[in-house]
């Protein structure tokens, strides 16, 4: 039996990264999708189909992404399903179980495109599972426009503004927006996302406190790409940076790629907003996996030069990280294996209403699940109960006798 497709698999002799605490040397049943059973003495494990032995691994639960525009050459606004597919499993690799393909503001006929092929692409199964979609804008500020296109941003007048944005038809998809409430009609769109069950998150603005306050109570809880494209903190006029850090009520994410935020700054919005109350995200372009060189993405060239994107303008257009390299940098920060896992899982699963069923190692939830060698490499990724990526599947896989 192959243990991708085994009922029962247990992976035995890992450090597993529970919500609340770190085990040593303990064990795991998975029972077809979930995970039934954690053991933290050898001496009385269960029978299994296949036994997979993570000796020396660290096991985390699968890091979810909620902001990503591609990767190996593919760019969410242009690809067909199997290019989308291609992406779900390079993720897979990055110890990445979800993601939310990530739009930017675009013509109605592109946006349609890319939904059809997100619908199609949710019904394969070669990796990270996608959960959704993430439209970043069209509803933002031309002030803070970062990488997007001018051209295609836009005010909202009334609900018939938000009929041109399809939707997955799918029960269990996710629709994410980021967007600023300054715009013309900006509380009013928040308002109607909200009673459509968008999540709503605040980003690209230069919003003041006391509007941020209304938008929060028309169900904008969430920050995009905390403290990038948005005004900076000023001691004479507090805006978004002053209001993400000062309510607790509201939760962040942040680019942990030591371009977009210097790593004293990761520093101090741990200290300041605490783990719990923080995501990490990729906000990864199409060159991400792909190394330095120019790239054609949204209409310009992109050139990646030392780890860095930039357009013609001289901003930074995205990033070329994976949640792994995010993690890795959090983790040579000293963030606390626990921690990590909140910030890279749990936090983001959260955000999507999905925390009940993944994002934390525990019975009864999914069992996507990632295991790291001592150097943060991935080593195997799960996925529903299946092996999607096994980086060293002959030394260590094995059978109940």
């Amino acid at each position: 039996m192959n243990e991708s497709h085994a009922t029962t698999t247990l992976l035995r002799n890992a450090r597993i990264v529970l919500p609340n605490r770190t085990t040593e040397q303990a064990s795991l049943l998975v029972h077809r999708d979930r995970i039934s059973g954690l053991f933290e003495s050898t001496t009385e494990l269960p029978t299994s189909d296949s036994v997979i032995d993570l000796s020396g691994l660290t096991l985390f639960p699968g890091f979810i992404d909620v902001h990503i525009h591609g990767a190996v050459g593919v760019d969410t606004m242009q690809a067909a399903p199997p290019d989308l597919d291609r992406v779900s499993q390079f993720l897979a690799t990055q110890g990445v179980t979800g993601w939310l393909p990530t739009l930017v503001p675009a013509p109605v006929a592109d946006y349609a495109r890319s939904i059809r092929a997100i619908e199609e692409a949710m019904k394969l199964n070669g990796g990270a599972r996608i959960l959704g979609v993430h439209y970043e804008g069209p509803f933002v500020n031309s002030a803070q426009c970062g990488a997007l296109r001018l051209q295609f941003f836009r005010s909202f007048s009334g609900a018939a503004d938000l009929d041109d944005l399809p939707l997955i038809h799918q029960q269990s998809a996710k629709h994410m927006i980021t967007l600023a409430p300054e715009i013309d009609g900006g509380l009013e769109l928040v308002s109607e996302l909200n009673r459509r069950s968008w999540i709503v998150s605040v980003g690209h603005t230069r919003a003041g406190f006391e509007l941020l306050d209304k938008a929060f109570a028309a169900g904008a809880h969430h920050m995009t790409h905390f403290m990038n494209a948005m005004a900076p903190l000023h001691h004479r006029a507090p805006g978004p940076v002053t209001w993400g850090l000062s309510r607790e009520d509201v939760t962040c994410d942040m680019i942990a790629d030591g371009i977009h935020l210097d790593p004293q700054i990761l520093r101090l919005l741990l200290k300041v907003k605490g783990a719990d109350r923080l995501s990490l995200i990729s906000d990864a372009v199409a060159a991400a996996g792909k190394g330095d060189g120019d790239y054609e993405i949204w209409g310009e060239t992109i050139t990646v030069k030392d780890g860095r994107t930039s357009n013609a303008r001289g901003a930074i257009a995205g990033s070329v990280i994976t949640m792994l390299d995010a993690v890795r940098l959090m983790g040579s920060l000293s963030v606390s294996e626990v921690d990590l896992a909140r910030i890279a899982a749990l936090n983001p699963a959260r955000l999507l209403g999905i925390d009940q069923r993944c994002g934390s190692i525990e019975e009864g939830k999914r069992a996507d699940l990632v295991a790291l060698d001592a150097q943060g490499n991935v080593v195997l990724t799960m996925i529903g109960g299946e092996i999607a990526f096994d980086a060293g599947k002959n030394k260590r896989q094995g059978r109940e006798m």
